[in-house]
């Protein structure tokens, strides 16, 4: 927490404030609480952090958070409630008194009537520079430990996807799986229930064929066809942890066309030198950079058409988060779990994505995925 402590004091905080159930990555990784309801989270400045909690929710919030758990009737709402009668406002009362005076600060997210409240009564610093965002970015071994883990059950999860692809049979150009079309739909359906059985849980996984494929987030509706590229993107998160792993592969059952074949080739070797440029201390940039100059030397465009999106992100408790690896991406740290993951994408074509994941060391990149990237079944 020594970060957070450095920035409340830089900007002369008291306190740290956020109130958010754990769908947001931050109320979780500073709580290490699941819960679906929004909870006021506090944390003066030297001191740990507390969890303003219901009575029904004190003893788990004991057991499973790192936060100290106090009772809304310790916390004093109860009591500003009964004076106030709106919970907004006996929400912003109790606030102010456990931060003890002085500004506090909020994120840029924190909802606005409750930031409005806490104005009327004490200073309010937005955090500009996202400071736990920064403090998510590098990995501590528990959470990397996490991550190997969601990426291990990923990549069992595709090979369910692709064998039904590879074992299928084409029938007038459509690709057949116990005597059914193989559709999208039911490739993923195949991927989600492995990973559930699990204890994961997989949304908006992009199964796409064909000419849709040059549209990136595209998820895929209806048969597969064969000899069509095939793009499967998939990032789960571990319901227990919370924590994520990211992989795209591109297949086709049959004969590629040249220029899918062509794309897929260049993507692989743009897959290759983004990950031999990654340390600890490179800029994102550079290494989005030297992939857009390796593309440009092969031919295929950026920006409007061809490679249009960023080589890489983090990955953690949220499916994309920093660091970047984009034109603005700056300096990585040791501890980054990051993505790699060139495209190119032709409408009238189709697209090509290759996605790798791994860690940012000292001396290079530790990747996670060991997946094969053939792209004929």
């Amino acid at each position: 927490m020594d970060k957070l402590d450095d920035a409340l004091a830089a900007t002369e905080c008291s306190a740290y404030l956020l109130y958010a159930s754990s769908a947001d990555a931050d109320f979780r990784y500073l709580t290490g609480f699941q819960v679906s309801d929004p909870l006021l989270y506090l944390k003066k400045r030297g001191e740990a952090g507390m969890l303003v909690v219901p009575q029904m929710e004190y003893e788990r919030a004991a057991t499973e958070s790192s936060a100290v758990p106090v009772t809304r009737a310790e916390s004093g709402f109860l009591k500003f409630l009964d004076e106030e009668k709106d919970p907004w406002r006996a929400l912003a009362r109790t606030a102010v008194s456990l931060a003890g005076g002085g500004r506090v600060m909020v994120p840029k997210a924190f909802p606005y009537w409750l930031g409005k409240l806490l104005e009327e009564q004490t200073g309010v610093v937005a955090d500009e520079h996202g400071v736990v965002r920064s403090m998510r970015a590098v990995k501590t071994s528990r959470e990397l430990a996490a991550i190997r883990a969601a990426q291990q059950a990923t990549e069992t999860a595709m090979d369910v996807g692709i064998s039904m692809i590879r074992r299928s049979t084409p029938k007038n150009g459509v690709l057949y799986f116990d005597d059914a079309p193989l559709t999208s739909g039911r490739v993923r359906t195949a991927m989600h229930a492995y990973l559930m059985e699990r204890g994961y849980t997989a949304r908006d996984t992009i199964v796409s064929c064909g000419k849709e494929t040059a549209m990136p987030h595209r998820q895929g509706d209806g048969p597969l066809l064969e000899n069509e590229p095939v793009v499967i993107d998939l990032f789960p998160q571990h319901d227990a942890t919370g924590y994520h792993a990211d992989m795209t592969r591109t297949v086709v059952k049959g004969e590629p066309s040249p220029e899918i074949a062509e794309m897929h080739a260049a993507v692989c070797e743009a897959v290759d030198l983004g990950e031999s440029l990654i340390v600890a201390g490179v800029e994102g940039s550079a290494v989005h950079n030297a992939v857009v100059a390796l593309f440009k030397e092969k031919g295929y465009e950026s920006e409007n058409k061809g490679f249009i999106h960023s080589l890489g992100h983090g990955v953690g408790l949220d499916v994309h988060e920093g660091p970047s690896l984009s034109p603005s991406g700056g300096p990585l740290e040791a501890g980054n779990v990051v993505t790699v993951e060139p495209g190119l994408y032709y409408p009238g074509i189709g697209g090509v994505r290759v996605e790798n994941m791994g860690a940012v060391t000292q001396s290079g990149f530790d990747r996670f995925t060991a997946y094969t990237r053939d792209l004929i079944l």
